[in-house]
């Protein structure tokens, strides 16, 4: 399961066409540029080693300002999907067996799209094959502006505890 960690990073962007100053200096005006991104990663520091790693070659002088945990059930990426990350909230419902009264459970879930609507549309469809009743509740748009998921490349070095205690035998 996944570990998801939205970063914050800022940076200064020149302004175009926007210098002043005195006669014999000129200064670019520059803006402050926050952005957000969501990555993958096995902890706080694992995700500001990913972000570097990710952001320093597109954005050469940035800092991070935030690292949090994002409690998300699934992200959903539509390949034919817009460049806006909505935030699906579904509550699930379930029935308690001793009292019988129905509980409603919230997930979270991370869909791009175009518009709201057919982020509400993709996430239906996705839903269509879960066990339990459910009802989507919010859409609401993100400033995430990409998401870094572990890819295999990155997993290749992982391997099963069993392999590693197999090799240590052979080499005890």
């Amino acid at each position: 399961m996944p570990n998801w960690f939205l970063g914050k990073i800022r940076y200064q962007q020149p302004i175009d066409d926007a210098t002043v100053g005195t006669r014999n200096e000129e200064f670019i005006k520059q803006k402050t540029v926050t952005e957000a991104y969501l990555v993958d990663a096995v902890s706080y520091t694992d995700a500001e080693a990913r972000l570097y790693q990710e952001i320093a070659a597109n954005t050469p002088d940035f800092e991070i300002t935030d690292i949090s945990r994002m409690k998300l059930a699934d992200v959903f990426h539509n390949e034919e999907g817009g460049e806006i990350w909505y935030k699906v909230k579904a509550m699930f419902i379930t029935e308690d067996e001793k009292t019988g009264k129905q509980k409603k459970t919230p997930s979270l879930m991370l869909v791009n799209a175009e518009t709201p609507k057919q982020a509400y549309e993709l996430i239906e469809t996705s839903l269509k094959t879960a066990l339990d009743p459910y009802e989507i509740t919010d859409v609401n748009t993100t400033k995430i502006l990409d998401i870094f998921p572990f890819n295999e490349e990155e997993k290749r070095n992982l391997r099963p505890i069993s392999e590693v205690a197999e090799r240590e035998t052979e080499n005890a």
